[in-house]
């Protein structure tokens, strides 16, 4: 007895991937389905077109046995028969290994002719929209069974089967060209979640060599002040009977270490809070050319003890054009505050740096390209810069002279890159030049604004 097989078995998709309702196995189960219902009918409408074929091809001729046949609907008809060696010539099997196999039965089920090297001995079973059967554990048959009549009167049943492996091999291809490349899916989109994660987490890990980088040079700048304010105020504590000059000398060491300190943490929280987004800029109407020269007149003082000569240029105009000049072309929208830090850094690194009789020259210039920007240039006289160290001037806690950690009233390593953050907040640039023993020149370029009534 045959075993038929339903052509609505389960996926192997279902089997590989599990039940469990993902998408990708809901994919490729609706896929692996829809592929082999295609395979299946493309199957069965060759069958149903060699049927077809056959069918226009029958010899029928009257029985030689004569008489009358009283069909089904109570007509008597002349016996037919199908002239099996008239209708079926060439009996030699296709060489192709999937081939269609045709079997001819007659009425009462015999079987007459086959094209089978070895008939299956299936039974007959009419099935005019196509079955699966299974004659060997390997291998598997795609039949169609129909009954052929002329008129009312059966002539017999024509069967044409067709391996069932041009089903089943491109349905296991497929199941394996789909575990492949869900493979293949999981393995990319795996290497881009990780590879997108790591671009996601670059900033967090940037900023954490930074704040590491950061806390370590601010406790190493923190430390030697701390130690040193320390070891004065123990000698200065340790002597019975001190003399009242030395002691004073120790104490203004104290206070000068103090006051660099207190610089060090203004720098840092203006650092933080400029970083962090808390403290907003205050953009107002002000004149450039006047902040810079309030901010040359407070440095002044230091200039005269240092004996260093300030200079302050601008341009060339009469007297009734530079007041025209100021109300309209040095006016720009800016923090006040912020601006005036950004100068006060500029000229004290550089009275820092210049030594006794040298001169910082600072100019104040209009400029016009594309759009109108101020430019502030402060030039000194000092010993510069080496060539390799510029590249990071404007790294905090950098020190182009090393030794300068050694005084007192060496800077904290911040004013630069406190100038360089006030330069981008106001969306400006600055450039610094410098060669060894000619001085260097720092410039800073703001875009203008028009003043407000």
């Amino acid at each position: 007895m045959a075993l038929y097989v339903s052509s609505n078995a389960p996926p192997p998709s279902a089997l590989v991937y599990g039940g469990d309702g993902c998408f990708a196995a809901a994919v490729c189960q609706r896929l692996y389905l829809y592929v082999r219902t295609t395979l299946v009918e493309r199957v069965d409408d060759t069958l149903n077109h060699v049927i077809e074929v056959v069918h226009r091809s029958l010899v029928i001729e009257p029985s030689q046995t004569g008489g009358r046949v009283l069909t089904a609907i109570g007509v008597v008809e002349p016996p037919l028969r199908v002239n099996v060696e008239a209708t079926f010539r060439d009996n030699n099997p296709p060489a192709e290994a999937d081939r269609i196999d045709l079997e001819w039965f007659d009425p009462t089920g015999d079987l007459l002719w086959s094209t089978f090297s070895e008939p299956p001995g299936l039974p007959l079973h009419v099935n005019p929209k196509g079955e699966t059967v299974r004659l060997t554990k390997e291998y598997l048959l795609r039949q169609i069974t129909q009954r052929v009549q002329a008129g009312s009167q059966v002539l017999g049943y024509l069967r044409v089967s067709h391996p069932w492996f041009e089903v089943t091999k491109p349905t296991r291809r497929l199941v394996l060209d789909l575990g492949l490349g869900i493979s293949l899916v999981v393995g990319i989109v795996a290497a881009i979640g990780w590879f997108l994660s790591g671009l996601a987490i670059a900033p967090v890990r940037d900023s954490y060599q930074r704040l590491k980088q950061f806390t370590a040079d601010a406790s190493h700048e923190l430390r030697n002040p701390i130690a040193v304010i320390q070891t004065n105020v123990q000698v200065a504590l340790a002597d019975p009977d001190p003399d009242l000059q030395i002691q004073q000398g120790q104490l203004q060491v104290i206070e000068r270490l103090t006051r660099r300190l207190g610089r060090l943490v203004d720098d840092l929280l203006f650092l933080t809070r400029q970083e962090s987004g808390l403290v907003p800029l205050r953009r107002e109407t002000l004149w450039l050319d006047q902040l810079v020269a309030e901010v040359i007149e407070e440095q002044q003082a230091i200039a005269l003890e240092k004996s260093v000569q300030l200079v302050y240029r601008l341009p060339n105009l009469a007297y009734g054009e530079l007041v025209a000049a100021a109300e309209s072309a040095f006016s720009l929208q800016g923090d006040r505050d912020q601006l005036i830090r950004l100068f006060t850094n500029l000229i004290s690194n550089a009275l820092q740096h210049t030594p006794a009789n040298g001169t910082i020259t600072t100019e104040l210039l209009l400029l016009y390209s594309g759009q109108s920007e101020l430019q502030v240039t402060v030039q000194d006289t000092g010993k510069g810069i080496a060539p390799q160290a510029l590249p990071h001037v404007f790294d905090r806690f950098y020190r182009a002279d090393l030794t300068r950690g050694r005084s007192p009233d060496a800077g904290s390593g911040l004013g630069l890159a406190i100038a360089k953050l006030i330069v981008d907040n106001h969306h400006g640039q600055i450039s610094l030049e410098s060669q060894l023993g000619k001085g260097t020149t720092l410039t800073v370029r703001l875009p203008k604004s028009p003043s407000k009534d």
